[in-house]
């Protein structure tokens, strides 16, 4: 059973940085492609960024190019969402999630695998 487990959300002003960390197990991290999704209160979850199996693809919503990073460690099953420059705006619930499928995609029905999630909160 594929398990995902996300860490690293926390509280913090605006301007200032976190990096999400999403470690799985019971599969291959290298057979996914990895996305970063969030959801924040009263509003539709939305696709924040996606990275490919070997990490030579990514995709990042245009309100966060810029300011957050996806990277992968396939030897450590870990996915990671680095934050900088954190707005109000992005404070929501992320979770991470892989997908089986061939290629890389923005769509949430798209995964198979998805973690509980992470509350980010960035205070004005």
């Amino acid at each position: 059973q594929v398990q995902l487990v996300e860490s690293g959300g926390g509280l913090v002003q605006a301007g200032g940085s976190l990096r999400l960390s999403c470690v799985v197990s019971g599969g291959t991290l290298s057979s996914y492609v990895m996305g970063w999704f969030r959801q924040a209160p009263g509003k539709e979850r939305e696709p924040v960024a996606s990275i490919s199996w070997n990490g030579g693809r990514t995709y990042y919503a245009d309100s966060v190019k810029g300011r957050f990073t996806i990277s992968r460690d396939n030897a450590k099953n870990t996915v990671s969402l680095q934050m900088n420059n954190l707005k109000p705006e992005d404070t929501a619930i992320y979770s991470c999630a892989a997908d089986l499928g061939p290629g890389l995609t923005a769509r949430a029905d798209a995964y198979d695998y998805w973690g509980q999630g992470t509350q980010v909160t960035v205070s004005s």
